[in-house]
């Protein structure tokens, strides 16, 4: 993540030196739609499953963003994401180990406060709705019963979750590269009743944007 970061504030300051922004009419003050496409590298973390261990995988994001201004140097941007999360996990239950990989797809609605202190750079914090819509485990170790399979295809799953996300936008004219992280606040399952490992989804996403 330091190294994304690092890159993104490297093509900003080239584009900072090689054009002027003495512009009063920068784009910062207009409502800006926009389309955007990347990917996510997700994992989980506060696992209470017993001798869990994940590791992160690669998944699609894309989808629509809005730019509404509230000044010149403050709005907000809500957005509506197809996203792809998941892991890909070693355990044991019911007596036996597992070793599977997980894909969860959501839509993710983030609400984002927007700072702009200068028209090539962004920043975004805000709150995150997401909703499942699907999930599909694939089970790598022949050994693994039908049992244990069932009992991960009956676990209690949290459709809607709350998230909490922050990232960074750089700017180069239509074109947006951006960077956030984001993290559940609530755990994947429902009530706390399931056997199979309970965790919060944490993502890093990088996307590239065309701002209309």
């Amino acid at each position: 993540m330091k190294n994304l970061l690092l890159l993104l504030l490297i093509i900003a300051s080239a584009f900072t030196i090689s054009h002027a922004q003495g512009s009063s009419d920068d784009g910062r003050e207009k409502i800006q739609v926009g389309i955007k496409a990347g990917i996510n590298y997700s994992n989980v973390y506060d696992s209470k499953g017993d001798q869990f261990n994940a590791n992160a995988k690669v998944g699609l994001a894309a989808g629509v963003f809005l730019g509404i201004p509230l000044g010149k140097y403050v709005g907000i941007q809500p957005e509506v994401l197809f996203s792809q999360k998941g892991f890909q996990a070693t355990g044991t239950i019911l007596g036996s180990s597992y070793d599977f990989t997980r894909t969860t797809n959501y839509i993710d609605v983030p609400l984002f406060l927007a700072i702009k202190p200068v028209s090539f750079l962004t920043l975004l914090v805000g709150p995150q709705f997401s909703y499942l819509l699907k999930q599909k485990d694939v089970f790598a170790n022949g050994a693994t019963t039908i049992l244990q399979e069932n009992e991960f295809e009956n676990e209690n799953i949290r459709k809607n979750t709350l998230c909490f996300i922050g990232g960074v936008n750089i700017n180069v004219s239509h074109l947006v590269i951006g960077a956030r992280a984001g993290w559940d606040s609530m755990n994947n399952n429902g009530n706390g009743t399931s056997t199979t490992p309970r965790y919060k989804n944490t993502w890093l996403q990088a996307t590239v944007g065309f701002r209309f």
